[in-house]
């Protein structure tokens, strides 16, 4: 006897389409399309999780960077003078430490100058 496969492929097609809600024109009703369209949107996703990470690593550096050049240091000295006092901290929380709490940064940048040794790095005037 011949099967057919009417309600499973029914069910897919409802699945599908509930996925592709929202999107305009054909890649909404069009069964093809839709199917390209979330393979699309997948890949976007897929990438753009991982591009994400790096353009938020790179705001956290551009503030850094702002805020301790503020404080007479330079990115790369700061990070240096880090590593040398054996602080810890990621650039994330170094970022929210410069917005949210300046008084707490500028000990970190103080031990930062005291790490590197004074001849290294003049005070901000």
């Amino acid at each position: 006897m011949r099967t057919k496969s009417a309600v499973p492929r029914h069910r897919a097609k409802k699945r599908l389409f509930k996925r592709v809600e929202g999107y305009v024109g054909g890649r909404r009703k069009l069964l093809r399309t839709a199917k390209e369209s979330i393979i699309r949107a997948g890949v976007y996703a897929h990438r753009d999780r991982r591009r994400r990470k790096r353009e938020f690593r790179r705001l956290w550096i551009i503030r850094i960077n702002a805020a301790v050049r503020e404080r007479g240091l330079r990115y790369s000295e700061f990070i240096a003078g880090l590593e040398k006092a054996g602080i810890e901290l990621d650039r994330r929380t170094l970022s929210e430490m410069a917005i949210a709490d300046p008084t707490s940064f500028d000990a970190v940048v103080e031990q930062v100058r005291v790490a590197l040794g004074a001849e290294t790095v003049a005070p901000a005037a």
